[in-house]
């Protein structure tokens, strides 16, 4: 008995190259995509045996099985949406999905395939949901200080005292006897007086003597 050949390329009818054609898209989406996307490829002329080709079988179907209703509404009205994107769905397990419909249409106008992706949001959900503990704060957690997690140098003492004063329409040398206390306080809540030098820095930014801050320290209300 002679094996059937299939006719040449260029034998084949528009409808048979268009399903053709899909099952190199179905195949490609399928390893691109895999696990998490069931692609699956309908011949809408055969409604009851539709699936030719599926990647990654989420849904449990296979080659053979008929169309669904989406399938369904492509060969009953010709102005169907082409492409519907990005619609909830779920798996007959009850798995959440998301999924997308492709409908092929040859040159008169009719629809001859579909195209649908099917990806299982359950496990991406999950992780979201992880990811989202995970980056979340809680704005109302009591700290007792004030934290900065960059590297504490002589400049930010600088800085610090430079843009304290400009908020008071000052310079550092101009600031009175009690904004320079408070200055002072200030550098000391952010952690900087244990930095190498820092009182020496302090006293030459402010235009004041080194014992001075000492002072400022020891008396930080001007008390004494």
């Amino acid at each position: 008995m002679k094996s059937i050949q299939s006719p040449p390329a260029g034998k084949l009818n528009e409808n048979t190259l268009l399903l053709r054609e899909g099952r190199k898209i179905v195949e490609a989406l399928g390893q691109t995509f895999a696990p998490l996307v069931e692609v699956v490829l309908h011949d809408l002329t055969d409604p009851d045996h539709a699936i030719v080709a599926i990647a990654n079988r989420l849904s449990g179907r296979k080659p053979g099985d008929a169309v669904t209703e989406m399938g369904l509404a492509r060969i009953a009205d010709p102005t169907f949406p082409e492409v519907i994107a990005n619609y909830a769905n779920r798996f007959p397990d009850g798995r959440p999905a998301k999924s997308t419909s492709i409908g092929l249409k040859n040159s008169r106008g009719e629809y001859v395939a579909a195209i649908c992706l099917n990806m299982d949001i359950s496990m991406l959900a999950a992780a979201a949901a992880s990811v989202q503990q995970l980056v979340s704060v809680s704005s109302d957690a009591p700290t007792p200080v004030r934290e900065t997690l960059a590297p504490r140098r002589l400049d930010d003492i600088v800085s610090l005292i430079t843009d304290f004063a400009a908020q008071r329409n000052t310079t550092p040398q101009g600031l009175t006897l009690t904004q320079r206390r408070e200055a002072i306080r200030l550098i000391e809540a952010r952690g900087l007086l244990d930095l190498r030098h820092a009182h020496a820095e302090i006293a030459r930014v402010l235009g004041i003597a080194r014992s001075t801050v000492y002072t400022y320290l020891c008396d930080p209300k001007g008390t004494s």
